[in-house]
């Protein structure tokens, strides 16, 4: 099964409308004029009135205001909102709107252009969240008709929508967006106050500009940051794995080298280097994980062959291979979505990508037999390389969610039955960062080794495939893997190319078909 037909949706990721609310209720049409139920929110039996107007873009209900709102206590009891019941908007202008309801949000009832949606059962927090993205969705909205300014969605075309199942990785991903987006509202309000609030106090423009500089400077720091988060370069040095990292940073390193002797021979070298720690990197990722999920292909069979009984280990074509089979390897669909193979079955998954690749691939065999006059590398061919291997790291970006962790002690708490892990993230492009400390509660003990943490903070161990240590060369901690040349087992450095004869446990490597 291919990565694009494993990520179709089957009927099971939808449910019929009826069989998650039981019950829907309009708003309730109230009559304004009758003064007979109109009271203050402190008064008994007061209910506030929610509105349209009180549901904001982001699903988020308005907080109570005793000045502003609307209070009866009129308001018929069937109508009175409960914990957990939707509302969503039946006039349409745009996307319709949607929010939960909330305890802090009771009493309340919702009132004329609104539908209550009252769940057949409690929802999880992760199912609601997916059902409001989607009742907020153009498919909902594409529904409604009437008038270019003012649509309304029928109660029966609200009946015979199918809703998405549970999917606690979309819903993860969705709730991660979420808290960003507030972060991010939270420092533009925070902005704006601190402009506001110049001339609260009877100031001069000197001492008024003193205060912003002087309060304002995170402000700015923190726009500087985010601003730089639209380079890809700056995300590459900055958040893809160590190898990967530092090889870019390499690759800009000689880009600034520009007008030196040899500069653009240097530059194509670094270019070709990094695009092979990528592939190598994501392969023996790959490896790891069908190890650990027992699924395998030719490609993968052949490089432990390789490193088992040949007389040379694995190159550029190798890691191609493994990137481009692993996508229709036996047992791949049954993983989970959220499972890290997928996205790297997805790499090179499509013509640009292997196009891309495959350039890549001719450029260094050509500079590693000789076949080129690295001086007289044109800035054609350059670009062409440079080009190829942006690409892929854009491709790539993926892996920059994908933490690479050094465990370097294991503590066990026999009383909480959990291991208080000390390990180093290897993201960006320097090997020396903090250690911290981190609690594992999952399946199987951990050990002072390797492992890529998931988007759910799953670990999964990558030992013998790559490990982590001192290089005897150079004395930076480095990643390393198998290798081999002339029949000697080797450990060659992904990071800097360093390789000297195998160090590591030979046992491990023949517990996973590597010896």
């Amino acid at each position: 099964m291919s990565s694009t037909e494993q990520h179709e949706e089957s009927p099971s990721d939808r449910l019929p409308f009826e069989s998650v609310f039981n019950t829907v209720l309009s708003g309730w049409p109230f009559d304004r004029r009758a003064a007979d139920g109109v009271c203050g929110p402190a008064d008994s039996g007061a209910v506030r009135l929610i509105w349209l107007k009180n549901i904001g873009r982001d699903g988020v209900i308005a907080k109570p205001d005793p000045e502003a709102d609307d209070w009866r206590s009129d308001a018929p009891e069937r109508l009175h909102l409960r914990a957990g019941d939707i509302l969503l908007s039946s006039v349409i202008s745009g996307r319709p709107k949607a929010a939960l309801v909330q305890e802090a949000d009771l009493p309340a009832v919702a009132v004329r252009s609104l539908f209550v949606l009252r769940p057949a059962k409690p929802l999880a927090a992760e199912h609601a969240r997916l059902i409001l993205a989607f009742l907020r969705s153009d498919t909902v909205g594409d529904l409604a008709a009437g008038s270019p300014f003012q649509q309304h969605l029928k109660l029966s075309q609200l009946k015979a929508l199918e809703l998405p199942n549970e999917d606690q990785a979309l819903s993860a991903a969705l709730a991660d967006l979420a808290a960003a987006g507030q972060r991010l509202g939270e420092m533009a309000a925070e902005a704006g106050a601190l402009a506001e609030s110049v001339f609260d106090r009877n100031t001069s423009p000197e001492e008024a500009r003193r205060l912003i500089i002087a309060t304002g400077q995170l402000t700015r720091l923190r726009s500087v940051a985010a601003a730089q988060l639209d380079d890809p370069g700056f995300i590459v040095r900055t958040r893809y794995p160590y190898p990967v990292a530092l090889r870019w940073r390499n690759v800009e390193v000689q880009k600034s080298a520009d007008g030196q002797d040899d500069a653009q021979a240097k530059e194509y070298a670094a270019v070709l280097k990094a695009a092979e720690t990528l592939l190598g990197y994501s392969a023996l990722l790959t490896t790891a994980l069908a190890h650990e999920a027992g699924i395998t292909c030719n490609a993968i069979r052949a490089f432990k062959k390789k490193i088992a009984t040949g007389l040379g280990g694995p190159g550029f074509g190798d890691w191609q291979r493994i990137l481009q089979q692993i996508g229709e390897a036996e047992g791949i669909s049954d993983l989970p979505p959220e499972h890290p193979l997928h996205e790297l079955a997805a790499l090179l998954a499509d013509n640009e990508a292997k196009a891309a690749c495959q350039s890549l691939g001719i450029k260094r065999n050509g500079s590693a037999h000789g076949r080129e006059d690295l001086p007289a590398v044109s800035a054609s061919k350059l670009n062409e390389a440079h080009d190829s291997l942006r690409f892929l790291l854009g491709r790539a970006r993926f892996l920059a969610d994908l933490q690479l962790l050094d465990v370097t002690n294991v503590a066990w708490d026999r009383h909480e039955r959990s291991d208080t892990i000390t390990l180093r993230r290897l993201m960006g492009d320097h090997s020396v960062v903090p250690t911290e400390n981190l609690r594992h509660t999952g399946p199987g003990r951990i050990a002072t080794s390797l492992y890529l943490a998931d988007r759910d903070q799953g670990l999964h161990p990558l030992s013998p495939f790559l490990t982590c240590e001192k290089c005897e060369g150079c004395a930076t901690l480095s990643l390393f893997r198998p290798d081999k040349e002339q029949g000697v087992l080797l450990q060659t450095s992904l990071d800097h190319g360093h390789f000297y004869e195998y160090r590591a446990d030979e046992q491990a490597l023949r517990a996973v078909g590597l010896r």
